[in-house]
């Protein structure tokens, strides 16, 4: 983007995300001041519509990437069949550029398996393969599968490492959980792994809770999460903020839906699990901890 006149003294432009200023000169002395900027914006301009209207726009870039990469997460989180064609209209976009370079799609055979590195309406996807080979999908559809359900996952972070891909969506490098092979009498409901965690307030909880994408809900923390077709709910159950000073978690519970009988957790899919479990983990990693140290 180039710089717009901002008055007769200075020029804007965008630069990474920011409005910054630099002096305005004649066109016979600017290359003594090109990329001479202001280290902050001069008051006499921070009105004025070009700057305005140049920090509306930041704000809208910011919001759709982060709309960009909320969607592909939850492709990626719900392993759902994505058109080819879809990804090949958005690729030019760099916002979802940035969301989707470097995830790893699955195409409809067992060997399409790679690292996106390009999208075209006319030559389909272009993938890194575990060869180290670039490929094209053709595939009419893409999923972008969560770790836990990637059988290669290993050998898929060995082979990132090698490349020093950096992926925009958090993927194969995602903490994962699996289920347990077995249960506590078979009719376990309950994870109380991550319970009892301490924080000074149920208002730090909760917003602990926001920051991580999370929704609190009817005096728990929830995350709706698509496992093979079927819609689960994860909670983790927070103390009565009217009861109490502090705040601490409680037991993690799975449920269908909107309902609210918790499921036996034999029941529970394994991206629904490992998203569960990744949730309480995270809220417990935010407790208060005590100025001594200890638990």
């Amino acid at each position: 983007m180039g710089w717009l006149a901002a008055g007769d003294t200075y020029e804007v432009a965008l630069v990474e995300g920011r409005v910054v200023a630099r002096s305005a000169s004649t066109t016979s002395a600017r290359s003594a001041v090109e990329g001479k900027r202001e280290r902050t914006l001069p008051a006499e301009i921070r009105d004025r519509p070009e700057v305005v209207e140049l920090q509306r726009f930041a704000e809208w870039l910011d919001r759709h990437a982060a709309e960009c990469l909320a969607r592909v997460d939850n492709w990626m989180v719900s392993s759902l069949p994505v058109p080819t064609g879809l990804l090949a209209q958005v690729w030019p976009d760099e916002a979802w550029q940035a969301a989707l370079r470097d995830i790893v799609v699955v195409g409809e055979g067992p060997d399409e398996v790679g690292f996106l590195r390009d999208a075209d309406e006319s030559d389909g996807l272009r993938v890194v393969n575990l060869d180290g080979e670039t490929v094209r999908l053709t595939s009419r559809t893409v999923t972008m599968p969560h770790p836990v359900l990637l059988p290669d996952l290993e050998e898929l972070r060995t082979f990132a490492a090698e490349l020093r891909v950096v992926q925009g969506v958090e993927q194969i490098h995602r903490t994962t959980w699996h289920t347990p092979g077995e249960t506590d009498g078979g009719g376990a409901d309950v994870v109380t792994e991550f319970a009892g965690a301490e924080y000074r307030s149920w208002f730090h909880l909760s917003s602990r809770a926001t920051s991580l994408g999370y929704q609190v809900s009817r005096g728990s923390i929830v995350h709706r999460v698509r496992d093979a077709g079927r819609v689960y709910t994860a909670s983790v159950g927070m103390s009565d903020p009217y009861t109490e000073d502090r705040a601490w978690t409680g037991g993690l519970t799975w449920s269908h839906g909107d309902e609210y009988r918790s499921l036996p957790l034999r029941e529970v899919g394994p991206v629904a699990w490992s998203e569960g479990m990744r949730m309480a983990a995270a809220l417990h990693a935010g407790r208060t901890v005590p100025t001594d140290g200890t638990e």
